[in-house]
């Protein structure tokens, strides 16, 4: 890739891109940035975007909160789902609870929140079964 091009599909600064370009391809940009488990963003901009360190961020892979996927060169991309669990994380410190105590906490809170998610679906599925 030359330097002076856009490493990003559809760029506007590319000379062929199309309006369309992103919405015309089933896997395009427009479908990775709409899904919030794509890792769009590097540990940088992740930091910048919490107000918080890298080093917090490694922490919080350490406590195996959020382990992030790597680019092929080995650097962590983090998704929008990692990054609110990553801000949970920061505000629940920030009020003074241990690291280790809120990563417990918000996994507990995610897997809850997984179990009532399960639970309405199968009492629906219950309900359409029964009828009226």
């Amino acid at each position: 890739m030359k330097p002076t091009q856009s490493a990003w599909p559809g760029d506007q600064s590319d000379p062929h891109h199309t309006q369309s370009a992103a919405q015309d391809e089933p896997d395009g940009l427009q479908g990775k940035l709409d899904d919030e488990d794509y890792p769009a963003y590097s540990m940088g901009r992740a930091a910048e975007m919490l107000d918080v360190t890298p080093a917090f961020l490694r922490s919080l892979d350490t406590a195996h909160l959020i382990v992030p996927q790597r680019s092929p060169g080995g650097h962590r991309r983090y998704s929008r789902y990692q990054l609110r669990l990553a801000q949970r994380a920061r505000d629940l410190v920030d009020q003074g609870t241990a690291l280790e105590a809120a990563c417990r906490i918000i996994i507990l809170e995610d897997q809850l929140a997984e179990a009532q998610r399960i639970n309405a679906q199968l009492q629906d599925r219950r309900a359409e079964r029964e009828g009226p």
